[in-house]
């Protein structure tokens, strides 16, 4: 990409990569963002990546547990619209949301998948 580029939400494809979760994603050369709706009973059971990850929590509220593999001494964050959680590349976590959710993630570098496109190839 060597130009810019106006893009409009309502006008990308929207995905469904597990139950519950509706993503629009704009992928550029360094960096991604998606517009991610969750329904209200959404789960995505731990996961990690290799990309940083900033979850731009627009509205709606979500628990996430943020640790090591296996559960043991995870940290359970409370999200709500209005704030942002910034998980480092390979930390753990889960989410699972209270009520429907508006987010936007952003991750960098670009991947093919994140944690809810590995889950839904399971």
């Amino acid at each position: 990409m060597t130009t810019a580029r106006v893009l409009t939400w309502s006008e990308l494809e929207t995905d469904h990569p597990i139950d519950l979760i509706d993503r629009e994603r704009i992928v550029g050369e360094r960096m991604m963002i998606s517009r991610v709706t969750l329904h209200r009973g959404f789960t995505v059971p731990q996961h990690h990546h290799e990309n940083e990850q900033m979850v731009v929590m627009l509205s709606g509220r979500a628990r996430f547990h943020v640790g090591p593999v296996g559960g043991e001494a995870t940290e359970e964050v409370m999200l709500e619209g209005g704030q942002v959680l910034a998980l480092p590349a390979n930390v753990p976590h889960a989410c699972h949301a209270i009520e429907r959710c508006l987010i936007l993630d952003l991750f960098s570098p670009v991947s093919e998948g994140t944690g809810v496109d590995a889950v839904g190839k399971n």
